[in-house]
C-alpha cells in the first residue's frame, strides 16, 4: 500500500476544500454574519494545517499507484472532507450536533440531499451557500477536479485512471481523448457550461442571483438542497419548468455532450441507455398524470408536478413542488422504483444507473436464451460494441452488493421502530442520493427523528452510493491493508 501517495492525494483534496470555503466566507462576511464568517475562518485554518501535514508526510512519495490504493484513496478522500466540511456547522452554531453536522454535509457532498434540519430560511447566508455548493463540489467529484486542474508528470502509472474510475459513478470509465487529464478537464468545462446556462436561465425567472446559483448548484451536482423550506414550490412554474429540463440533462450521461460539440450527432440519437432513459422519463410522466387526472385543478398543473418529480426523482435531485407523498400509492410506486433505477451513467446523477439496468436486462436475455439453446455463443453488446465478461461480472457483484447493503441496512435503523415504508423509503434516499422518501421522511419531512445509530448507517449508505459501494468497501477488507 503506497500511503505516501495516499497521504498527497488528501492533502490535495483538503486543500482544493480549503480554497472553496473562502467565498462561503466572503459571503458572510459581506451579509455581517460574523459568527459564519468565524467558523469559516477556523475550519480554513484546521483544513490547510492538515493539508500541509498529509503533503509533507507524502513527500518524495513514489508515482507507483494500483487499483486496490485508488479505490482506498478515494475512499478515505471522501470520509477525511466530509469529517472536515462539517465543521462550519459545528463552529458557526447553525448545526451545533457533529453527528447532524457530518450527516448534512455527507448529504452535500454525495449529492443525496437528505436533511435533518425542519427549516433553512432561518440558517445564514454563508452557511447556505456552503451547503449548496458541496452539491456542486460533489456531483462531478473532487478528484475529478483535481486531475483536471494538476497533472501528475510523466510516469504516472496509470493511478489517474484508477481515481477517475474509482470516483466517476457507471459500470466503466472510458477516456473522451487520450490524456486522462483532458479528459476531466473536458467533463468539468461541460458541467461548469451547464450550470452558468442553469443560473442564467434561474435569473431570468427574476430570481435572486444567490437563489439562483444556490439552486443551479443543487441541481447541477442533483442534489436537492434548497434556500427555501418548501424546496421549489413557492417558485413560478417558469422556474419549476427550467429545474425540470435541467434536472433532465444532468441526468444524462456527459459523454453524450461530447459526442453533440464533436458533430456525432448519429451516435448520440443511436445510445441505448440515453434511448432507456429518456423512455423511463416519458413513460412515468404519462403514467402518473393518468393516476393523478383529478388530483389537480387542470392538466397542465397535472403534467408540470409530475413532469418535475420524476426529473427529480430519476435523476436522484430530490428537489420539490408538491408533497408527492400525498399522491395515490401507484404514482408512489413509481417513484420507488425510479429511486432504484436512477440517471445515466456518467452523470451527476446516482441510484442503479439505466446503464447498469440495460446491461443486467441483456445479460439475463442471453441467460434465458443459452437455456434453450445452450451450444449457442452469444456476446452482450452496446451501442453495437461488444460487453467483456469482466464488466459484466463487475454489473453482477455491484447488483449483489446492492441488494445486500439495502437489505442490511433496512434492518439496522428498523431498530428505531419506524414504518416498514419510512425506513425502507429512507434507505433507498440515502443509498441512491435521492434525499427525500415517504411518510417520516418524505418531502415535507426530514431525517432528524433517526436515531444517531441510524443516522451513521444511513452516512455509509450516502458515501456507499455516491462512490459507488466498492470504494466504502474495501476500507473494511484486511487484504487492503495488508504489505504486497
Amino acid at each position: 500500500m503506497n500511503y505516501k501517495m495516499m497521504g498527497r492525494f488528501c492533502g490535495r483534496i483538503l486543500l482544493v476544500e480549503g480554497v472553496f470555503m473562502v467565498p462561503a466566507m466572503l459571503i458572510s462576511l459581506f451579509g455581517r454574519e460574523f459568527a459564519s464568517a468565524r467558523a469559516f475562518l477556523w475550519s480554513i485554518g484546521i483544513i490547510l494545517l492538515l493539508a500541509w501535514l498529509l503533503m509533507w508526510f507524502g513527500r518524495g512519495s513514489k508515482k507507483k499507484f494500483y487499483a486496490k490504493e485508488g479505490l482506498a484513496c478515494v475512499g478515505i478522500s471522501w470520509v477525511v472532507m466530509s469529517l472536515l466540511g462539517c465543521l462550519p456547522f459545528c463552529i458557526s452554531g447553525a448545526i451545533p450536533n457533529f453527528v447532524d453536522a457530518f450527516f448534512e454535509i455527507v448529504s452535500g457532498f454525495t449529492t443525496t440531499g437528505a436533511s435533518i434540519l425542519p427549516a433553512v430560511e432561518g440558517l445564514p447566508r454563508g452557511i447556505l451557500y456552503w451547503r449548496s455548493f458541496s452539491h456542486w463540489l460533489g456531483g462531478m467529484g473532487v478528484l475529478v477536479f483535481l486531475l483536471a486542474i494538476t497533472s501528475a508528470g510523466g510516469g504516472d502509472n496509470g493511478f489517474t485512471m484508477h481515481l477517475l474510475r474509482a470516483e466517476s459513478p457507471g459500470p466503466n470509465v472510458g477516456k473522451l481523448v487520450p490524456k486522462m487529464r483532458k479528459t476531466a478537464g473536458i467533463l468539468y468545462l461541460l458541467y461548469i457550461v451547464l450550470t452558468v446556462l442553469n443560473t442564467v436561465f434561474l435569473l431570468c425567472g427574476d430570481m435572486s442571483l444567490f437563489e439562483s446559483v444556490c439552486t443551479a448548484f443543487g441541481t447541477a451536482g442533483t442534489g436537492g438542497f434548497g434556500v427555501r423550506n418548501d424546496s421549489i414550490a413557492g417558485y413560478s412554474p417558469y422556474i419549476q419548468n427550467v429545474c425540470t429540463v435541467f434536472m433532465l440533462l444532468f441526468g444524462v450521461n456527459f459523454s453524450c455532450f461530447y459526442m453533440l460539440l464533436i458533430r456525432q450527432f448519429k451516435a448520440v440519437l443511436k445510445d441505448e441507455e440515453l434511448r432507456l432513459y429518456l423512455g423511463i422519463v416519458a413513460g412515468s410522466v404519462v403514467l402518473i398524470v393518468l393516476n393523478l387526472k383529478d388530483f389537480y385543478g387542470t392538466l397542465g398543473e397535472t403534467i408540470r408536478h409530475a413532469a418535475f418529480q420524476v426529473a427529480s426523482i430519476v435523476t436522484t435531485t430530490g428537489f420539490a413542488t408538491t408533497d408527492f407523498d400525498l399522491w395515490p400509492g401507484f404514482s408512489k410506486a413509481i417513484l420507488l422504483c425510479l429511486m432504484v433505477v436512477g440517471a445515466s451513467a456518467g452523470s451527476t446523477g446516482g441510484g442503479f444507473k439505466c446503464g447498469r439496468l440495460l446491461l443486467v436486462l441483456k445479460s439475463l436475455r442471453r441467460s434465458v436464451r443459452k437455456v434453450v439453446n445452450p451450444q449457442k455463443v452469444e456476446v452482450v453488446r452496446m451501442n453495437g460494441n461488444p460487453i467483456s465478461e469482466k464488466v459484466l461480472q463487475n454489473t453482477n457483484a455491484y447488483l449483489a452488493a446492492y441488494v445486500i447493503i439495502t437489505g442490511v441496512s433496512f434492518l439496522l435503523i428498523s431498530i428505531d421502530g419506524f414504518s416498514i415504508t419510512t425506513n425502507i423509503s429512507a434507505v433507498l434516499a440515502c443509498f441512491n442520493n435521492i434525499g427525500p422518501g415517504f411518510e417520516m421522511v418524505g418531502p415535507a419531512c426530514n431525517f432528524s427523528s433517526y436515531s444517531i445509530f441510524s443516522k451513521l448507517v444511513l452516512i455509509m449508505d450516502m458515501l456507499a452510493g455516491r462512490l459507488e459501494i466498492f470504494p466504502i468497501l474495501i476500507l473494511f477488507s484486511r487484504t487492503t491493508w495488508r504489505h504486497r
